[in-house]
């Protein structure tokens, strides 16, 4: 056995094991627990059903709200982005510069977004308006970690050869990291704009907009059947707009020749 299995091996044994210990840590092994989680489970989803057609004119706006917190908020988290996955790139800056920009949008990720609502609300007050500059933020976060590793997968090759006719930095990311990394570019801002009308549909527990302030209220009010109301709507305008992001990769994403 070589020295490349073994150590295969050995990993997927201590990965086996550290599963197994977490399963264990957090209860999941726990039989009599599992038991009486499904029961809660089966008396929670009875009384989720018939939903509740009668908060369809409450929750729709709220769902409206939600989209545009949801669309402002990832036109924010681009704009943020954007320059900071350049400088992010050692090609373009210098060794000194694009790791403390790294470490910037980590930091940034590591908040969640409720608690950039939180920090919003405190900032703007209730409303939307914290909620969009929280998904924001929190965007900002993500994408420029998936824009600069989508532009640090741009093909050497290319790179070089923009180098070699004597560009500047500037025009090194606008004649080749840009237009080769474009698919993947416009493929993440389409998933996070989806992803941001999930994360907005909840912003409303903190009072910063959206269908999630009634979402909070039916809960409490254990008006299970509005809320599952309100989840439906939020499902179908979820797979409105992945319906819409294929169309729209299909129609402006660029392909080879």
């Amino acid at each position: 056995m070589n020295r490349r299995v073994l150590r295969g091996r050995l990993f997927i044994l201590a990965l086996g094991v550290a599963l197994i210990y977490s399963l264990a840590g957090v209860g999941l092994l726990d039989a009599q627990k599992l038991a009486r989680g499904l029961g809660n489970i089966a008396l929670f989803s009875s009384d989720l059903f018939p939903p509740d057609a009668g908060v369809i004119t409450t929750v729709a706006p709220a769902m409206v709200e939600t989209l545009q917190i949801a669309l402002v908020g990832t036109f924010i988290g681009t704009v943020v982005a954007m320059p900071l996955a350049l400088l992010a790139m050692p090609i373009l800056t210098n060794s000194a510069v694009a790791p403390g920009v790294r470490l910037v949008l980590a930091f940034i990720r590591t908040i969640p977004a409720l608690l950039w609502g939180v920090l919003f609300v405190v900032a703007f007050g209730l409303g939307p308006a914290a909620g969009a500059t929280g998904i924001g933020l929190y965007s900002a976060g993500y994408l420029g970690k998936l824009f600069y590793e989508l532009l640090e997968g741009v093909d050497p090759e290319v790179v070089e050869a923009v180098r070699s006719v004597g560009c500047s930095r500037l025009q090194l990311a606008r004649y080749a990291l840009l237009p080769e990394a474009a698919n993947g570019l416009l493929a993440q801002l389409l998933f996070m704009f989806e992803y941001n009308v999930r994360a907005s549909s909840i912003m409303g527990f903190v009072g910063a907009g959206g269908i999630g302030y009634y979402m909070l209220g039916y809960i409490q009010l254990l008006r299970y059947d509005a809320l599952l109301t309100a989840v439906l709507i939020t499902l179908l305008v979820v797979i409105v707009i992945d319906w819409l992001s294929i169309r729209i990769r299909g129609a402006f994403l660029l392909h080879d020749a």
